[in-house]
């Protein structure tokens, strides 16, 4: 692990940077994958099922069966875990809803928005070494808030042909349509173009490795929209000397162990933090079961130590980190100056695990910097909003010159003449 102290600003820029693996090297591999899917459509689907899952699939769908029979392999306190998970994010997600009013911007000139669920949208569930069951809350709970007529999960199944029981139970509390054992690229482009089992569907959601973002990226190039641009997890953790450094530890652990290719970093203004944060994770990482995929992902973590807390704030804003969690003696007034976080995690007892699983906010949240323009996941991904608009004979009359004399401006004769044959009529 990297630490470095004092850099200039110029040097802010390749400390920012991310492991990320630039996807578009993989665009001919993946497109190929596509392509094969919507032309053949289930049979492709099961051909590359046996070739990446290594499993023969007579059906894609999960049976009722099947479903029954998960609720019952799930422990009876991860069961009761997940329902009160639910509860929380469909809490949270549920504050969240829009209310559209009507505004009269001229005289008899009304205009207003309407919210409309998205119909249709697709949920994707990794598989790989630890059952994503928490994100299938994320998404499904504030789809149905939201009111999607359908919303389809794709996960891949394990080598016995059998999707995990918990991702199953999750799915049935979240409130998911139809569930389908496929995964990686071929489930991305099950629900972009449709096949004889997989519905299409109108966005797509959820992470992945890098051959489902290159998937989600070229089929949102014109088939389906998708919920934003993904890379590795990471999280920024800033401290100060009130910290305590069994806290910052634990949480830096908690986001290494997500993957090898994660980030963690620790900002700081105080050089006291660095010795003590940086033992008491050297002494955690030998407890961990991951421990390997861990000190993969703390090969490129860092901890930075800048000269006052507006640099700790100025490298923020530029980082924009996924999660930031902010451990300082004054943490409410610094987060008030922070403009680009996905997630922020405040004071010595909110771990970032709390919004990973059961605090009610969501999970699914911009990498790689884009949370400079974009949002996490939120009632509003599942939403579209329509404009109305009603003007009366006297608004016609009032707003009728000034949308002529910008139609004739613009040289638009056809926009001019729709409002001079209503005034004509007046």
């Amino acid at each position: 692990m990297e630490i470095i102290k004092y850099p200039g600003r110029e040097e802010w820029s390749s400390l920012a940077k991310r492991p990320a693996l630039d996807v578009t090297t993989l665009f001919d591999t993946v497109r190929s994958v596509l392509d094969d899917v919507r032309e053949r459509g289930d049979e492709a689907v099961k051909e590359y099922e046996a070739r990446f899952d290594k499993v023969n699939l007579s059906a894609l769908r999960v049976s009722e069966e099947e479903m029954r029979e998960a609720e019952h392999l799930v422990p009876d306190d991860l069961r009761q875990a997940i329902r009160r998970a639910k509860e929380n994010i469909e809490r949270f997600h549920a504050s969240q809803r829009f209310e559209g009013k009507k505004v009269e911007t001229a005289p008899g000139v009304v205009c207003w928005q309407k919210a409309v669920a998205i119909e249709k949208v697709g949920l994707y569930i990794p598989g790989g070494t630890a059952p994503l069951f928490s994100t299938v809350l994320m998404l499904a709970v504030p789809a149905r808030i939201a009111g999607c007529g359908e919303i389809v999960l794709c996960t891949p199944p394990g080598k016995d042909g059998k999707v995990h029981p918990a991702i199953l139970f999750a799915a049935e509390v979240a409130g998911v349509s139809r569930i389908f054992k496929a995964g990686g690229i071929q489930a991305i482009a099950a629900m972009a173009y449709g096949t004889e089992s997989v519905p299409k569907v109108y966005k797509i959601f959820g992470p992945g490795n890098q051959y489902v973002t290159a998937a989600k990226q070229l089929v949102s190039l014109k088939d389906v929209a998708i919920d934003m641009p993904a890379g590795p997890s990471e999280v920024e953790v800033i401290a100060d000397e009130t910290a305590n450094p069994d806290f910052i530890a634990a949480d830096f652990l908690s986001q290494a162990e997500h993957g090898a290719d994660s980030q963690a970093i620790l900002v700081t203004a105080s050089e006291a933090v660095v010795e003590p944060v940086v033992k008491a994770i050297r002494e955690q990482v030998e407890r961990l079961p991951r421990k390997e995929i861990t000190e993969k992902a703390l090969s490129h973590s860092r901890v930075i130590v800048l000269r006052n807390q507006e640099e700790v704030i100025d490298f923020t804003n530029q980082y924009a980190p996924e999660h930031l969690i902010i451990q300082t003696r004054d943490f409410a007034s610094i987060a008030e100056r922070i403009e680009n976080a996905g997630s922020v995690f405040l004071g010595p007892y909110t771990p970032e695990s709390a919004g990973d699983y059961a605090s009610g906010t969501n999970h699914t949240l911009p990498t790689n910097g884009y949370a400079k323009a974009y949002s996490g996941v939120n009632l509003d991904s599942f939403i579209k909003k329509i404009t109305f608009q009603e003007i009366t004979a006297d608004g016609i009359r009032a707003l009728g010159d000034t949308i002529r004399t910008m139609a004739a401006n613009e040289r638009l004769e056809a926009h001019r003449n729709a409002v001079t044959i209503r005034l004509n009529t007046l």
